[in-house]
């Protein structure tokens, strides 16, 4: 059965049903038969698909009176889509203020966080992730600062590709950190790890830097350990979607969810089970029992986040290895950026390793990592040295990935 994560869950989903109640899309004789119940449970409910939400977001999720063109026109709410890591992109809507609002709900949860805010309703940040091609960042043009400025926010980086940047460009964008002199940086850890590693070649610090907020995508110890190592201030690991908000911040080692957001779910009670979250804030897009695609895991103090679904491995004996659990094999091998592991259909699997130092051939951490990596699977591993690991079409970064037979 699966457990639910929320320690009010039956007032938060009546609160969650009601929201639904004119929306076409739970119009069907399956989801009406699940709200008929006198108490309706999370379980009693269908879940909803990633090709389901792609399939009638946004205009089947909004309520029956209410018209997309008009919202937009007003200037109530945002159309966005999503990258598509999953999948094939969706089309998101929420309220203007509604991202800015759920974030700093969920980064309060962390005590720190909560300190360092205080009642500001924001700190200035610098934001280096994979740009898209908005008003702010744009991977197909140069914007210049004012153009990559917004409130609070600098949005420094502009390749999607974070290793094929010269030292120039690199050079370019620390001087911009240093003159915004943010509070954070909000970083893809990617391209959170590629900066830091140019600032560390460079001997550069950011004095007025107090944490790095990681989101976006996975973020490998690899990325955390250098983050740390340069610049010397905690990491701290933001998880959610375009389509949820921000679910959970991470605290001493676990993720905290913000159950002002969100329901969460994992369909197993006991180890590793898939995510199924349940919305709270978004009246323009509310989602009951998502299938957001990600395998996590119940901790005592919260729990994990394993990564997606279909970047999960398996082991010769049948197990699933999710990232999470790939990943910890790296947790103390030196001299490694990013890597890549691609199983093939017949198990063995080929390691990709990026050097933090170009042209180190990275010997020994291939001995080790083929090893270890070897045994986990339970079959032949191999590995290479390489100077460039390609993006999805997304722009996200996979850790891990099973090729098609």
């Amino acid at each position: 059965m699966p457990s639910a994560l929320s320690t009010d869950g039956s007032a938060r989903l009546d609160a969650a049903i009601r929201q639904t109640s004119t929306s076409p899309f739970y119009a069907t004789a399956e989801w009406q038969a699940g709200f008929a119940l006198q108490s309706p449970r999370l379980s009693d409910l269908p879940r909803i698909t990633k090709s389901q939400l792609r399939e009638h977001s946004p205009e089947g999720f909004l309520p029956a009176d209410v018209n997309l063109k008009d919202l937009l026109t007003s200037g109530l709410i945002e159309e966005e889509s999503t990258s598509g890591t999953s999948g094939a992109s969706v089309r998101v809507v929420f309220g203007q203020t509604w991202w800015v609002e759920q974030e700093r709900r969920a980064l309060v949860r962390n005590p720190f966080l909560a300190r360092l805010f205080g009642e500001k309703p924001s700190l200035r940040r610098a934001v280096l992730t994979t740009p898209g091609c908005s008003g702010v960042s744009c991977y197909n043009r140069w914007l210049n600062l004012d153009q990559r400025t917004l409130g609070d926010s600098l949005f420094v980086n502009q390749s999607r590709i974070p290793f094929t940047l010269g030292e120039e460009k690199l050079a370019g964008m620390a001087k911009e950190v240093a003159d915004w002199a943010p509070a954070f940086l909000d970083v893809d850890p990617v391209h959170g790890m590629w900066f830091a590693l140019h600032c560390e070649r460079h001997g550069l610090r950011f004095p007025f830097l107090r944490f790095i907020l990681t989101s976006y995508e996975y973020t490998s110890v690899v990325h955390r350990a250098i983050m740390e190592r340069v610049f010397g201030v905690p990491v701290i690991n933001l998880y959610g979607s375009s389509e949820t908000g921000h679910l959970l911040v991470e605290h001493g080692g676990a993720m905290l969810p913000s159950p002002e957001t969100a329901i969460l779910e994992s369909t197993s009670a006991n180890g590793i089970g898939e995510l199924l979250v349940t919305t709270l804030t978004n009246p323009y897009l509310p989602l009951l029992r998502y299938e957001i695609g990600d395998f996590v895991e119940r901790t005592p103090e919260g729990f994990a986040v394993h990564g997606r679904k279909r970047d999960a491995l398996r082991a010769a004996d049948g197990r699933i290895l999710t990232t999470r659990m790939i990943d910890q094999c790296f947790a103390d091998v030196a001299g490694v950026a990013h890597y890549q592991l691609r199983q093939k259909a017949d198990g063995s699997a080929h390691l990709f390793l990026l050097p933090a130092v170009e042209g180190d051939d990275l010997t020994s951490a291939q001995a080790k990592l083929t090893s270890e990596l070897g045994s986990l699977l339970g079959a032949t591993v191999t590995a290479e040295s390489v100077s460039l690991i390609a993006p999805e079409d997304s722009g996200k970064f996979r850790l891990t990935l099973r090729e098609a037979a």
